[in-house]
């Protein structure tokens, strides 16, 4: 009678059971903390360079103003008139109350623009206003 050892016989596979719950989990949170882009720019632009910038955290709260070369003006996804201006960020503060105006204004872009849409933005309480600008290197 000959003696054969018994060997164990377990399985070297990774579980696999948890596998659908944890990219269910990675794919929830992707979702949740990616911000998507909201709007297509119409106008072209170059900012002007700026020694010192700020960033703002809170990008929810800010509504932004893109004024072009040729003066075009454009908010959200559509190219406005200077004295629509006032209507449209009227009905911003109006959902979210401490919102911050972003200009991104071409550095080309004449001054009485922005100062024509300023009045227009006090006109309405809106007097939080940003101005965006690259890093000068």
């Amino acid at each position: 009678m000959a003696f054969e050892k018994k060997r164990a016989t377990s399985k070297q596979d990774i579980p696999t059971a948890s596998l659908p719950d944890i990219i269910f989990m990675l794919l929830l949170f992707f979702m949740v903390s990616t911000t998507l882009k909201e709007f297509n720019v119409l106008v072209k632009f170059t900012l002007p360079e700026a020694e010192a910038i700020e960033k703002i955290e809170n990008k929810r709260l800010v509504a932004y103003v893109w004024v072009g070369k040729g003066d075009k003006i454009q908010i959200d996804d559509s190219i406005i008139e200077l004295k629509e201006i006032g209507e449209i960020m009227y009905a911003k503060r109006q959902s979210i109350p401490n919102v911050i105006v972003s200009f991104r204004v071409d550095k080309d872009s004449k001054m009485g623009v922005v100062t024509d849409i300023q009045q227009e933005l006090r006109k309405v309480h809106c007097r939080r206003i940003n101005y965006s600008a690259r890093f000068k290197s």
